[in-house]
C-alpha cells in the first residue's frame, strides 16, 4: 500500500498547486490508498468444495479534488478524480475534471472549516492487518469453517435426524460467508484547515451463513473488529447452532405479534429505514419521517440511538472524516427524544442558512447547532475511504442502548407469547420513505415464543413484516443489555445492537406458492 507519508505530501502539493490557478476560490484535496482483502467459503457436505475460497485482494490509490471556482455572480463547484497517479500531472488532470463538472451551486457556503473540535485518536489501527498475508487470511477463512464443522458434528439435535453419524453428510451442510479486511490510508488538505489531516485504519470481519439444506433452515452469524488478535470463530459456530436450531420450522399466520428482534433484525431496520431520516440532508430535501421533530419525543424513553465515530475498538471507528475534521459522539435519538443528526459540512451549512430551517427541523437551527455537527462527512464506497467520489453523509459506529437494559431471558418472558425474529431480508421504504412504511422477509434465526421461551423454530421466507417505523418506535417496551457489532452488505458502517422487545408488530403470512418459489 501507498505510505501514509506519500499520501500527505501528495495532499499538500495537490492543494497548493490548485489553489495558485487564477479562477479558483477555495480547494480540498484528498489523497487516499485502500486495500481490500477477501476470503470466500464454500463449503457444502454433499457436492465437491472447496470450503475456503482462493483470497483475493484489491488496492487502489489516487487524489480527489473538491473545488470552489470562481464564477459571474457566484460560484461553481466541482469535482474530480485521478486514480494511481498523485503526482502534479495527476492533479492536473484531476482538476479539468472538476473545472468541466462545475456546476452554479447557490447553497454552496464554504470548504469545510474547523468545528472547535478536537481529534482524540491516533494510530488506533492494527499494524498487522496492514500487513495481513495470504496465508493469514486463509487460515482466518479456515478457522470459520472448522468452527461450524465442529458445531455441526457436535450437536446432539442433528445427530437424531440420522441413524448413524456417516449419514450426517447426507442432509446437506453448508456454510457460506466471507472473512473482509479493509486497510485505509488518507491524506486531507483543505484551504481552510490548519496543517493537512492524515488517518490509518483498519477492520476485520467475518458474516457466515449455514444450512441443513435436507430440513430448510438457515442459521447466521457475524463479528467485526480492528485487530486480528481478536479474530475469532464464534460467528461461525453461532450460524451452524442457529441452523441445527431452525430445522423443520413452522408456519406463523397473519396477526399482531408481540417480537423480541434479534441483532441483526434491528440492524436491518435501523440501517433500512431509519437511519436516512435521522440525516441533515434528508431534512433539507423535506423527506425525513421526522421531519419537524427535532427535540421532540418520536419514541420509546427506554430507546436511544448514537453514532461514535472516535470510540477505540468499536470496529468502524476514524479519528477524522474525510473532509479532515474530528470524528465523535452525535446523541441521534435520547430516551426516545429526536436529540440530533447526521450530518457533514455541507449539509450543516445548509441547514444553517436554509430560511426554512426552522420549518425542517422545527427548531431554529442557529439555535441548536449542536445537533448538526460535522462528523459524518465520508467517501465509502462499499469497502474503504475512496479518492474518486465526494463527501457524503454516513454513520460510523451506530449504537442503540436502553435506559433501562434487560437480559435476554427477560425480554422473552416480557413477550410471554409471540414471536422472536432474529434477521429480516431486503427491509426497504414503501410509500415513500417520509411515510415510515416499511416491508422485509423474515429469512432466517426465528422462533415461536411460548410463555417466555423460544418454543419452535419459524420456517424460513413464510412471514414478512408490514410495518411503520414510528409504530415500531412507539411500541419498544424493553431493550437488552448486549449491543453487538453487525454488519451491513457492502458498507463500510457498523452498527452496535442489541436485542429490542416490541408490541402491535404487524406480520404477514408468504403464501405457500410464493414460499415454493422462495425455498427453490
Amino acid at each position: 500500500m501507498i505510505p501514509i507519508a506519500t499520501l500527505r505530501r501528495a495532499a499538500r502539493e495537490a492543494l497548493a498547486y490548485v489553489s495558485a490557478q487564477p479562477d479558483v476560490r477555495e480547494a480540498e484535496a484528498f489523497a487516499a490508498g485502500n486495500g481490500s482483502l477477501f476470503a470466500r467459503l464454500s463449503y457444502t457436505s454433499h457436492i465437491p468444495s472447496n470450503g475456503v475460497e482462493e483470497p483475493k485482494a484489491r488496492e487502489s490509490h489516487g487524489i480527489g479534488l473538491r473545488v470552489a471556482f470562481r464564477a459571474l455572480g457566484g460560484v461553481k463547484l466541482g469535482f474530480g478524480a485521478e486514480p494511481s497517479d498523485l503526482s502534479v500531472a495527476g492533479v492536473h488532470r484531476a482538476l479539468e475534471k472538476a473545472r468541466l463538472a462545475a456546476v452554479a451551486d447557490p447553497d454552496f457556503v464554504s470548504l469545510p472549516r474547523p468545528t472547535g473540535e478536537r481529534r482524540t485518536m491516533t494510530r488506533y489501527h492494527d499494524p498487522r492487518l496492514m500487513r495481513l498475508k495470504d496465508a493469514d487470511l486463509a487460515e482466518a477463512g479456515w478457522t470459520l469453517v472448522d468452527g461450524a464443522l465442529d458445531a455441526f458434528a457436535s450437536s446432539e439435535e442433528l445427530l437424531a435426524q440420522v441413524r448413524s453419524p456417516q449419514e450426517v453428510p447426507n442432509l446437506g451442510l453448508i456454510v457460506g460467508g466471507d472473512v473482509t479486511v479493509l486497510q485505509e490510508r488518507v491524506a486531507v488538505a483543505s484551504s481552510h484547515l490548519p496543517r493537512v489531516e492524515t488517518d490509518e485504519s483498519t477492520i476485520v470481519m467475518s458474516f457466515i451463513t449455514a444450512m441443513v439444506e435436507a430440513r430448510g433452515s438457515k442459521g447466521s452469524g457475524f463479528w467485526a473488529g480492528t485487530n486480528l488478535a481478536d479474530f475469532t470463530p464464534e460467528p461461525a459456530v453461532q450460524a451452524a447452532r442457529n441452523a441445527v436450531l431452525g430445522m423443520n420450522g413452522v408456519r406463523v399466520r397473519d396477526g399482531v405479534y408481540r417480537v423480541v428482534f434479534g441483532r441483526q433484525a434491528v440492524m436491518d431496520i435501523l440501517r433500512g429505514i431509519l437511519l436516512d431520516s435521522l440525516r441533515a440532508d434528508t431534512f433539507y430535501s423535506g423527506a425525513s419521517t421526522f421531519q419537524g421533530k427535532l427535540t421532540q419525543r418520536v419514541g420509546s424513553e427506554l430507546l436511544s440511538v448514537y453514532d461514535d465515530g472516535a470510540r477505540p475498538g468499536l470496529a468502524a471507528s476514524k479519528a477524522i472524516t474525510d473532509e479532515g475534521l474530528p470524528t465523535g459522539r452525535t446523541e441521534l435519538i435520547q430516551a426516545g427524544r429526536l436529540v440530533g443528526l447526521l450530518s457533514d459540512y455541507y449539509s450543516t451549512q445548509q441547514m444553517l442558512h436554509d430560511p426554512r430551517g426552522r420549518e425542517k427541523l422545527g427548531v431554529d437551527p442557529r439555535e441548536h447547532q449542536g445537533a448538526l455537527v460535522p462528523r459524518n462527512g465520508f467517501r465509502f464506497s462499499g469497502g474503504g475511504r475512496h479518492f474518486n467520489k465526494p463527501p457524503r453523509i454516513a454513520s460510523t459506529n451506530i449504537v442503540v442502548e436502553g435506559t433501562e437494559p434487560q437480559p435476554s431471558e427477560e425480554l422473552l418472558r416480557r413477550v410471554g407469547d409471540g414471536l422472536y425474529i432474529g434477521r429480516l431480508w431486503y427491509t426497504y421504504p414503501i410509500n415513500g420513505a417520509a411515510a415510515g412504511d416499511f416491508t422485509g422477509s423474515v429469512v432466517a434465526d426465528s422462533f415461536l415464543i411460548k410463555n417466555g421461551r423460544m418454543e419452535a423454530p419459524i420456517r424460513p421466507n413464510t412471514i414478512r413484516l408490514n410495518e411503520n417505523i414510528h409504530n415500531v418506535l412507539e411500541h419498544v417496551f424493553a431493550v437488552g443489555d448486549q449491543p453487538r457489532a453487525t454488519l451491513v452488505w457492502a458498507t463500510d458502517e457498523i452498527l452496535y445492537t442489541p436485542e429490542v422487545a416490541v408490541a402491535n408488530v404487524h406480520v404477514k403470512e408468504i403464501g405457500e406458492y410464493m414460499d415454493t418459489i422462495y425455498q427453490a
